[in-house]
């Protein structure tokens, strides 16, 4: 199985990234997966700002529509909490992660309450900028191989 540019960026927004995937073969799931780490193993700090500017804040919807906005709406959804102090908190703390880092705080969603986002959110504060942009990057790996598991079973 082969992906196109639009699935693969639907997975991780980085040009280079989807260049360096698309086209390929791939007999199984776990080949196209070790292709991905591979290939976004060392990503920039440019390429972690250009994935970013396709996730929305934790806690928000997705701008835009499509298989992208699809994914983040599913793997937000349970962190979805009804708790209006939890929902002030993780404001704030998004709040002080862009102030602090010059970029919406990023982790992988699925599967995690809003109670634990927002414990990682307020470790991942006291990172320094280096820690931090490494954390970003395995967080982007973590949600792209999310991506792409679902995307080869739905083909």
């Amino acid at each position: 199985m082969s992906l196109n540019r639009d699935q693969l960026l639907s997975c991780l927004r980085i040009r280079r990234w989807a260049d360096e995937i698309v086209g390929q073969k791939f007999d199984t799931l776990e080949a196209l997966l070790e292709a991905s780490e591979r290939s976004a193993a060392h990503l920039t700090e440019a390429e972690v700002d250009e994935a970013l500017a396709a996730h929305p804040r934790i806690g928000e919807r997705h701008a835009g529509e499509g298989a992208e906005a699809a994914f983040s709406a599913s793997e937000q959804a349970a962190s979805q909490d009804p708790d209006a102090a939890l929902a002030a908190r993780l404001a704030a703390g998004n709040a002080a992660y862009e102030e602090r880092f010059g970029r919406v705080f990023l982790i992988r969603a699925a599967g995690r309450s809003r109670e634990e986002i927002l414990a990682e959110l307020e470790r991942r504060l006291a990172n320094d900028p280096l820690t931090e942009l490494n954390e970003t990057s395995e967080q982007l790996r973590l949600i792209a191989a999310l991506r792409l598991k679902s995307t080869w079973e739905n083909a």
